[in-house]
């Protein structure tokens, strides 16, 4: 009896689901599905690390004994490259991965760059993926969304804070 279900050409790591499943499970992106403690761990050790950087680096522009807040203000704005990217490669991790679930035609490689192709994905496939988008990724992302607008609004408090000194 033969199977009615669609034979897919698309390369087995290239399959959107396999890559979802990929980022699911790698060390790094898995990072963005913790629960809120998990998730702002990483942010804070990144951000206090990176203060091994940015500390000398405002100390020498603004020495502690004489302009302590601009040397805690600048310290800690360029404390933030560091989780700033950090979150922005997570983000567009997720993202491709996302848009990859999301279309309805998939692009793909058989053997090499000079050689791609297209695939549509049935009803079916495409169902399934959107709603993995829908229920799994969108949260994901929305997630990330708000710690920028976070981070954005606390450079905001610090630019405020700045000039009123």
């Amino acid at each position: 009896m033969k199977s009615s279900a669609p034979v897919c050409p698309v390369p087995t790591e290239q399959q959107p689901l396999n890559e979802y499943q990929s980022l699911r499970e790698s060390w790094f992106y898995v990072w963005a599905t913790q629960d809120w403690g998990g998730y702002l761990k990483p942010i804070v050790i990144l951000w206090l690390v990176s203060w091994l950087v940015a500390a000398p680096v405002a100390l020498i522009s603004f020495p502690w004994e004489k302009d302590p807040l601009h040397f805690v203000l600048s310290g800690a704005g360029g404390a933030c490259v560091l989780p700033i990217l950090a979150l922005l490669q997570l983000y567009l991790g997720w993202v491709y991965v996302r848009n990859r679930l999301f279309e309805a035609t998939i692009f793909y490689e058989e053997s090499g760059w000079y050689d791609g192709q297209t695939w549509t994905k049935p009803d079916e496939v495409l169902q399934r993926d959107r709603l993995i988008v829908t229920y799994e990724i969108r949260p994901i992302l929305k997630r990330l969304q708000y710690t920028f607008l976070i981070i954005l609004g606390l450079f905001g408090v610090g630019a405020i804070v700045w000039n009123f000194l």
